[in-house]
């Protein structure tokens, strides 16, 4: 592919023009943190800069994030482009907000103002000619699987049905009509520019309640069962099974408690965790989480106490699509240069709702330079806001360009030679819902017997 310097020019000026506006707004989304599906603010902060720049979003409702739609006027497929909402939580930030312990410490608020870059670029004169097709531009909440008990109890509620924001926008239909899709992550590279990896890991997300029952600790803990003791002995059953996950799978566990006990001489009664399976393929995530599953309710068992299970879906491994990965070699070769390419095969072992995404249509999703830091750790901060915000959008609309260009040619061969994991949306999320387990794990039979129950088979 060779692109016109003239064009890389002119769409690189229509970003640098409203550089003010993005980069401000990257502060502003920084200094006010929230986490997913509490994005209120960082929503319609985003939705009036989208109005004052002649969008007219489409709100998601009883949830944070929006969606726009721009069309070139000329027929073509729908390309999506994302930005994410949420910030984490991390309380020993020296920046975080001293109440709630809330920060963008995975840079999702200079993804936002990007994407405002982005859509105030589509916006100038020529931005759009020559581009076949049309865009929707979606502000996406919950990306961070954070805060799971919260996200349960949404789901009880009958507001979402999915943790994921990307998921829970699927499933509204909010990506209907689109054909393929990307987005662009900001992250601490080794050198200026745009990289990417092969993919990433999927997972199960899990709510674990263990269940004992309560005594005075000191007086009379022979009347207690302890469900912290079986919390730890399920969790080191759990790490007494680690060599077991072959390599391949790259397999993680890794919980935290969120409730340990009420009151130091009680015996505690009510436990409770909350983790994830991840793995690379549903396949492993299912066999894994089989497992983790049958520790923890076995551990249980063992001190006469029980465990609650409640697994959702949690987000499917992502494989970024091989020719949209080659598009971006050429577009960052040629638009900056060959030394801004941070390029490798390896896989990554965390996650993300883009896995989902592109589950179900060819898609993409490159990281831009500019943080510095460990991510989502105290250190995490935007070192270079204009590689961040500025040079992200640029590349983004000119990738944009390189898709829907000369009759969307390559968005039309990207679209027709792809097969994603999932022919439809509906055989993704009935494999998504066959992830939803919710028992008791542990029956204890009249007969002195017992009954370990811990998945759907």
């Amino acid at each position: 592919m060779t692109m016109n310097e003239a064009r890389i020019q002119q769409l690189k000026a229509a970003v640098d023009k409203h550089s003010e506006r993005a980069l401000a707004a990257e502060r502003h989304i920084w200094k006010n943190p929230e986490t997913g599906y509490r994005e209120w603010k960082t929503s319609e902060f985003m939705a009036n800069q989208f109005r004052e720049l002649g969008y007219e979003p489409i709100m998601a409702g009883n949830i944070p994030g929006f969606y726009c739609d721009l069309d070139t006027g000329r027929p073509g497929p729908k390309l999506l482009i994302m930005g994410e909402l949420d910030s984490l939580i991390v309380a020993t930030h020296p920046e975080c907000d001293p109440a709630t312990g809330y920060v963008h410490a995975c840079g999702h608020h200079a993804q936002c103002a990007a994407l405002i870059g982005v859509a105030a670029a589509l916006r100038e004169p020529g931005a759009l000619d020559g581009m076949c097709g049309s865009f929707r531009l979606m502000a996406v909440p919950a990306e961070e699987l954070i805060e799971i008990g919260y996200r349960e109890e949404l789901r009880k509620q009958g507001v979402i049905k999915y943790y994921g924001g990307k998921v829970e926008f699927m499933y509204r239909g909010f990506m209907d009509g689109c054909d393929l899709a990307f987005m662009v992550h900001t992250a601490n590279l080794d050198k200026p520019g745009i990289g990417y990896e092969a993919g990433c890991n999927g997972c199960v997300a899990k709510n674990i309640d263990f269940v004992g029952v309560s005594a005075h600790a000191g007086g009379s803990p022979d009347l207690g069962v302890n469900a912290l003791y079986a919390a730890t002995m399920g969790m080191q059953a759990v790490n007494s099974l680690r060599e077991t996950f072959r390599d391949d799978d790259h397999v993680r566990f890794h919980p935290i408690v969120t409730r340990g006990g009420g009151a130091v001489n009680a015996i505690p009664n009510d436990v409770r965790l909350e983790s994830y399976v991840r793995a690379a393929s549903l396949e492993a995530v299912i066999a894994n989480n089989k497992k983790v599953n049958r520790a923890l309710a076995g551990s249980a068992a063992a001190i006469g106490a029980n465990v609650v299970l409640h697994d959702r879906a949690g987000y499917t491994p992502l494989h970024n699509n091989r020719m949209m990965l080659d598009l971006v070699d050429s577009v960052v070769t040629e638009c900056f240069g060959a030394d801004h390419l941070s390029a490798s095969n390896d896989w990554g072992t965390g996650c993300t709702d883009m896995g989902d995404v592109a589950a179900v249509m060819p898609a993409v999703h490159p990281y831009a330079s500019g943080a510095a830091g460990t991510g989502h750790g105290s250190d995490y901060h935007i070192e270079d806001p204009v590689s961040a915000v500025v040079n992200c959008a640029q590349f983004q609309v000119l990738l944009a360009d390189a898709l829907l260009a000369d009759g969307a040619a390559l968005a039309k061969k990207v679209i027709a030679e792809s097969k994603p994991q999932f022919a439809s949306k509906a055989d993704y999320f009935k494999a998504m819902d066959s992830l939803f387990f919710d028992a008791e794990a542990v029956k204890y039979n009249t007969d002195g017997t017992l009954t370990i129950r811990y998945c759907n088979e």
